[in-house]
């Protein structure tokens, strides 16, 4: 049965996802429609990459993904159909296929379904729901889109590195107020060199020890792990990390190694 997911920030409250789930239905009955999220901070691109990335590869190949962040319509902006590792993504052009992907796709056409442009006042059903549809039955991107070399650039922070000291930031705060960091897993081991080490954030709080999963210490103690998204996680048992210990998108946590 062919498959397409839905990551956007239309929330719950209005008709809007409704509409685009209509829309998909319309043209494709008995699709298979599964929502990632709809929960993404308005315009919110690195967040909406971050969860995609996560989250597609694990569904059949073939699957087509539709993204619904910063789509609506401009002169100047252009909605694409991209391949990636046998996956298809409906989206514009807005830096986050860059933020997602960690190699070149395997094709980009930029769309030319367009229709009337005085009545385009919702492209994820004007045209992306088009996109997807086409692309879920079989269809090529060559028919809906015109080949195209590259994709808008739209760089995620990195961490700093030195010899002993990794200096990243916190870039996902998940439904269980899990903080996350843009240290990856290979980068912190790559670094570790089996070393111990001392991970510091805000209020001077420190962490020395690498769990496995979260219920490794007692409810109500903080722990750091490497969780499902292979990047370093400061967590609470059973607790609110973000709220407790004070931790927000964009702050500086630094994990030094010791000799």
């Amino acid at each position: 049965m062919a498959v397409i997911t839905l990551t956007t920030d239309l929330g719950y409250k209005d008709f809007y996802q409704a509409a685009l789930k209509g829309s998909i239905l319309s043209i494709m009955p008995g699709v298979n429609i599964i929502d990632i999220t709809h929960n993404i901070s308005a315009f919110n691109i690195p967040q909406a990459a971050f969860v995609l990335k996560n989250a597609f590869h694990y569904f059949p190949k073939g699957t087509v993904h539709l993204i619904g962040i910063d789509s609506v319509y401009h002169e100047s902006t252009r909605y694409l159909a991209v391949k990636y590792r046998n996956h298809y993504f409906v989206g514009s052009d807005n830096g986050i296929f860059s933020l997602m992907f960690e190699g070149d796709p395997e094709e980009i056409v930029e769309l030319n379904i367009m229709q009337d442009l005085k009545f385009l006042h919702f492209p994820l059903t004007d045209i992306f729901a088009k996109a997807a549809c086409h692309l879920a039955a079989g269809g090529s991107a060559a028919e809906i889109g015109i080949p195209v070399n590259e994709l808008q650039q739209k760089m995620m922070l990195q961490p700093v590195i030195e010899k002993d000291l990794i200096k990243g930031s916190v870039i996902y705060i998940d439904s269980f107020q899990n903080v996350i960091t843009n240290i990856s897993k290979d980068l912190f081991s790559q670094v570790q060199k089996n070393r111990t080490f001392t991970l510091t954030f805000k209020r001077n709080e420190k962490i020395t020890h690498l769990s496995w999963h979260y219920n490794e210490v007692p409810e109500g103690e903080k722990l750091c792990l490497f969780g499902i998204s292979n990047h370093l996680e400061i967590a609470i048992n059973k607790g609110n990390a973000s709220g407790l210990l004070g931790l927000h998108i964009g702050d500086i946590v630094r994990v030094e190694f010791h000799s």
